[in-house]
């Protein structure tokens, strides 16, 4: 008898680790706006709170009576989104280890109020530059190094507070976009070694804790394609963002105040002539003379030129996601298990300096998120509001989805569009 209890409890270990799974993830979307940037004091020290509160966030670019009833997190539930990719400011929580606890609590209850309205939620440990000392900078004197080793310590703590919150509900991603360029055989392993022990710290604490895992070199698909996924186990999602080619993704001039729009999605659907013909009339619309325009067209012909060289098309696009569907089938994981977790296009702005035409705009994330989808890839799309032009809501005003959007991401358009 006692052999045969044995026999069977060794089959339910069996069973239970042959059906692990990674959180079921389909279509998010990421907020960014609210928990990072946290506060600082003025001797840049980090204020306590260590974050803002929900209403910090929804009024500091817009009335509050401009977002609707029941708040922004019911808003994105039915809009169709089923997890938050919720980038997070670990400055707090490394700064200060003896408040580390408070600060976890205080995050626990935001992320609570996420998943009490039946969102997932991937916490995204964002590092942001406002301190040097406690941004993603810390971790780029090896693997080795004291930053690296204090990044860990508290990757561990994150992980203890999510698991309690239930790892039905929630996934932790412990790097966005790292560096450790260049990304061919002349970098150093240090960002394998880094991505290795961190997935062996976060298994230390909860074998089910689904951890989205990510490449160096920005966190683009390059860099995955040059991570051994040693660690791998069926609770690992693997992140590439998608902001391919960056020229259209991202259009906006390096000066100042300067000009750079319109470029087409694909390349063959315009020209370098008629771009800066465009450019040229948003110029004149912002009272440049003819020769204030044909400086400023001067810096402008190299980056319009290379575009259109490139070709950016379709197909392209298409193949650079296929080189993820290769690098998982190289390693035998599933494409379902690898995550878009960022993609997004700048839209024009009102006078022209900067972004891509809605027409051009929506083609390209149509074709991203078809792409993926034909994979069974889940993605999450940058995001859900910003007054810089890659927003899920419209960049002012009243907080109302962006109805074309929605269509090119395959949302149903929202009640009463």
């Amino acid at each position: 008898m006692k052999r045969l209890t044995v026999a069977c409890a060794l089959l339910a270990l069996s069973s239970s680790f042959s059906t692990a799974a990674p959180l079921e993830l389909q279509r998010g979307v990421g907020v960014h706006q609210w928990l990072n940037w946290a506060p600082l004091a003025d001797d840049r020290r980090y204020r306590r709170p260590a974050y803002r509160s929900v209403e910090q966030w929804l009024s500091s670019d817009r009335k509050m009576s401009d977002w609707p009833a029941g708040g922004p997190f019911r808003q994105i539930r039915s809009l169709g989104f089923d997890f938050v990719r919720l980038s997070v400011d670990p400055g707090p929580l490394i700064a200060d280890p003896d408040q580390r606890d408070q600060t976890l609590a205080l995050l626990s209850k935001n992320v609570l109020r996420l998943t009490d309205t039946g969102l997932k939620v991937v916490f995204d440990l964002h590092g942001v530059g406002q301190v040097p000392d406690y941004s993603m900078q810390m971790l780029y004197d090896g693997a080795d190094s004291d930053g690296v080793t204090r990044y860990r310590e508290m990757v561990r703590a994150v992980a203890a507070m999510l698991v309690r919150i239930g790892t039905d509900k929630v996934a932790l991603e412990p790097y966005n976009e790292p560096a450790y360029y260049p990304c061919d055989a002349s970098g150093t392993d240090d960002w394998q070694r880094i991505m290795t022990q961190t997935v062996k710290d976060i298994r230390s604490i909860s074998t089910s804790l689904t951890i989205v895992a990510t490449g160096a070199c920005g966190g683009g698909v390059r860099g995955l394609g040059n991570l051994d996924p040693v660690f791998d186990d069926e609770n690992i999602f693997y992140s590439f963002h998608m902001y391919d080619p960056l020229t259209f993704t991202h259009q906006r001039s390096k000066e100042k105040g300067g000009f750079l729009s319109g470029l087409p999605w694909p390349a063959r659907s315009g020209s370098p002539e008629t771009v800066i013909e465009g450019i040229r009339a948003h110029m004149t619309a912002a009272g440049m003379s003819v020769s204030q325009q044909d400086d400023e067209i001067g810096e402008l012909q190299k980056p319009i030129q290379e575009y259109f060289r490139h070709g950016w098309d379709e197909a392209i696009l298409k193949a650079r996601i296929g080189e993820a569907v290769t690098w998982a089938e190289k390693y035998n994981i599933p494409a379902h298990r690898l995550f878009m977790g960022e993609f997004g296009a700048i839209r024009i702005t009102d006078d022209g300096r900067s972004g891509a035409y809605d027409a051009d705009r929506l083609y390209y994330l149509k074709t991203v998120r078809e792409t993926a989808e034909r994979h069974g890839i889940a993605w999450s799309i940058w995001e859900y509001s910003n007054p810089y032009g890659m927003t899920v809501i419209q960049p002012k005003g009243k907080a109302e989805p962006d109805a074309d959007l929605l269509q090119a991401i395959g949302l149903p358009r929202a009640p009463g569009q």
